[in-house]
């Protein structure tokens, strides 16, 4: 094996368990202290079983608002990652059409609830 590259993530919990911070850093960035996140999502292919292993979390002060971007912008990338990966780049577009109805209907409602 090569080079090896550390993430370290540390989630802080309150009484009942709920997210109230989360923490990042990884050894190839040049930061000497910790990130700071409201939300994470993680996921690992499981080879064996031929499942996805997910963890997501949000801190409880995250915004509805900023979750609907959060979500956007994981669709988007999720769609170039796809597009880079595949020679299927309509399906790449699909899921970026996807993304933009999705954040624009939750926009929608955020402002009608105003």
């Amino acid at each position: 094996m090569g080079k090896v590259s550390t993430i370290q993530i540390q989630v802080g919990l309150d009484d009942n368990k709920v997210p109230e911070t989360i923490e990042w850093n990884a050894s190839d960035t040049t930061a000497d202290r910790m990130n700071k996140a409201k939300a994470m999502m993680i996921a690992f292919w499981d080879r064996a079983e031929s499942t996805a292993l997910r963890i997501d979390l949000w801190t409880k002060d995250m915004m509805l608002d900023e979750m609907a971007d959060f979500f956007y912008q994981t669709m988007m990338t999720m769609a170039d990652t796809w597009q880079r990966a595949t020679p299927y780049k309509d399906q790449s577009e699909d899921m970026r059409r996807f993304a933009k109805e999705f954040f624009e209907k939750v926009n929608e409602k955020l402002k009608n609830q105003q």
